[in-house]
């Protein structure tokens, strides 16, 4: 940055030094314009005006060096660059105002990510678990896709999902399912009681904004409800119209894939009975990998869609931090650093006992 505020010093320097031992019919003077104009590229307003004064005076020199001090062409000189320092200072100070508005919406929504997308811990129980979210819309850090995990009892739970829609509306939706799953996730014993408390609360969410947005009835959510108990070495799992997650064990990777999917939350019903809920073993040593459709459908150069069955077997599953890095890093070299869609992910792994622990020895 130094070099950045010595760049209209040197100008003003260099053409005053060129001017000094240039013929007197050559008049440098005017060139002097380029100081201001280039310190308020590089430079914060007040530096420029300070480079627009020097300017002033340099010309002054270089025009009493050529004898024009008592010509009409000094105060033209003198003129052509405050009314071009004006302009660039004038820019500058714009450009200062928008972006401290630009730091400050900035800081607004990574405030409202962190309300609305709370950190997952690295631990629960004795899982260890990572989380990631990336927006597909430049410099935004809020999407329509979520995530959230809540302890309650001796098990843990997961939610993640996907808001039909971007902007504001998909935002809305996603904090009123978020913020009944964290309530709701404490007070129902079984995951299609939990499916049918987060879908009355959806479509409570979208009858009150059908009376102010008529294209409301066409907003949904997919959501993928996932439960790890304690005591069992199993998943439970309900789907509500989401992608199936991957299951990484010694043998390879598998898609987890439900027997029934329900609607999205928004077009199910309201009843237990309409959810049906799927039990798998995960045993220790495995990770299981839950993620938005923004991960299957990102498509490279030709338009293919990102093989994620085929990448998974490249992927490092050991740790979960670094499956997400990993992920990550092979969707940037797959998809040219491009996403069409937002991408939420979370990683959870489960440790393998070690021969030392009181359950073995015991």
């Amino acid at each position: 940055m130094r070099a950045h505020l010595a760049l209209p010093l040197l100008l003003i320097a260099a053409i005053t030094l060129t001017a000094s031992f240039a013929p007197l019919a050559i008049h440098l003077s005017p060139l002097l314009v380029a100081a201001p104009t280039c310190a308020a590229a590089v430079a914060p307003t007040r530096f420029t005006v300070v480079m627009a004064l020097t300017a002033s005076a340099a010309v002054v020199l270089i025009d009493w060096h050529d004898g024009l001090v008592h010509s009409p062409l000094l105060p033209i000189h003198i003129g052509a660059l405050l009314a071009v320092s004006g302009s660039a200072i004038a820019a500058r100070a714009l450009h200062d105002r928008d972006l401290r508005e630009l730091t400050q919406v900035r800081a607004v929504s990574e405030a409202a990510q962190r309300v609305l997308l709370r950190p997952i811990p690295r631990t629960l129980g004795s899982l260890r678990i990572a989380s990631m979210y990336r927006a597909a819309t430049a410099h935004a850090l809020v999407g329509g896709d979520l995530y959230a995990a809540v302890r309650t009892g001796r098990m843990t739970r997961f939610l993640i999902g996907d808001v039909r829609g971007k902007g504001l509306p998909a935002v809305e939706d996603a904090s009123v399912l978020l913020g009944a799953f964290r309530e709701a996730a404490h007070e129902h014993e079984t995951l299609p009681k939990l499916a049918a408390s987060l879908e009355r609360s959806v479509r409570r969410h979208l009858a009150e904004m059908a009376e102010r947005d008529p294209d409301s009835a066409e907003r949904f959510i997919t959501a993928l409800l996932v439960e790890l108990p304690d005591e069992e070495e199993t998943v439970r799992v309900v789907s509500c119209g989401h992608p199936p997650p991957l299951l990484k064990r010694r043998g390879g990777v598998t898609h987890l894939c439900v027997s029934r999917p329900a609607p999205p939350l928004g077009l199910a019903g309201s009843t237990a009975e309409a959810f049906t809920v799927d039990t798998f073993a995960f045993v220790p040593g495995d990770t299981l990998l839950l993620y938005t459709d923004g991960l299957v459908e990102a498509r490279d150069a030709t338009g293919a869609f990102y093989p994620v069955l085929k990448r998974a077997a490249t992927w490092t599953w050991c740790c979960p931090h670094s499956l997400l890095q990993h992920i990550g890093q092979d969707l940037d070299s797959y998809a040219g650093r491009h996403l069409d869609d937002d991408l939420a992910m979370v990683a959870v792994h489960c440790p393998a006992r070690s021969s030392h622990s009181p359950e073995t020895t015991a």
